[in-house]
């Protein structure tokens, strides 16, 4: 029996291992469709490595270190950024066009009625997802599914794919997609803006992206203290939900379009 080879990217080694071996423990078979009439043959599904970054999984390809997989797994949030997964996505996609990736994130889960901020949860899941989809993503498995996270729903968005179907997305994610689709039928109006700054807090974005150092960046911002520089700074981190460093805020700001890549007036060093 032909085997689907599956790949996946996690920085959790717990996550990695347990997959790893649910996965191939449990030799689960789907039917991929071979023919246009419909005519489909079973092939195993199974992992044959896991990587901690996107980094690593590009630099074993590209030195042929593994094989180019069927599939990848991506987990959504790596190494502290949110939505790192979305590099390893638009990356494999460049470069590796035929392998179809499957997006694995906590953060698809529908928000519970009465939680706090669940307009802006549900406008930020919708937005990553979509952007997901636009860089070649196929596929969304929420860790936190009906009964807990399982091996069962990775293999049930694989047999989906191979019977021919574009996209896949589990039950939490279906709830949240609903809701969005319901409110667009009924004319309601769309969750508020995930994230606003103010012109200071955008110029300084500006600053970053250009090159400027903390202490250039208080002499700009009309002579404020380095201090007062990073105080901003570690609250824009706190607005835009990533870690406390320059790059991270820049990507973030870029990707909300908060800022443009045209206003930037880069440094000559």
């Amino acid at each position: 029996m032909e085997t689907l080879n599956v790949l996946m990217v996690d920085d959790e080694p717990l996550i990695r291992k347990v997959v790893k071996f649910e996965l191939n423990e449990q030799k689960a078979t789907v039917d991929c469709l071979v023919n246009e009439d419909g005519t489909t043959q079973p092939k195993l599904v199974q992992m044959s490595e896991s990587f901690s970054s996107g980094t690593a999984l590009l630099s074993a390809l590209n030195l042929k270190e593994t094989a180019v997989p069927d599939y990848l797994l991506v987990d959504m949030e790596l190494q502290g950024e949110p939505t790192g997964g979305l590099t390893i996505v638009r990356k494999m996609r460049e470069n590796y066009p035929t392998v179809k990736l499957i997006v694995l994130s906590g953060r698809f889960d529908y928000p519970a009625e009465g939680s706090p901020n669940r307009d802006q949860k549900i406008n930020e899941i919708l937005r990553v997802v979509f952007e997901a989809l636009n860089l070649g993503a196929a596929a969304f498995v929420s860790k936190n599914a009906i009964g807990g996270f399982s091996v069962e729903n990775i293999v049930r968005a694989i047999a989906c794919l191979e019977r021919g179907e574009q996209c896949y997305f589990n039950y939490p994610l279906m709830l949240t997609l609903k809701e969005a689709a319901e409110r667009y039928l009924q004319g309601a109006p769309p969750p508020h803006q995930a994230v606003t700054i103010n012109e200071v807090e955008k110029n300084l974005l500006l600053l970053e992206a250009a090159g400027c150092t903390a202490q250039e960046i208080a002499f700009k911002l009309d002579g404020e203290s380095d201090k007062t520089v990073q105080d901003k700074q570690k609250e824009l981190s706190r607005k835009l939900d990533t870690v406390n460093k320059s790059g991270a805020r820049i990507a973030r700001a870029l990707q909300l379009r908060l800022i443009n890549a045209n206003e930037i007036k880069y440094l000559k060093r």
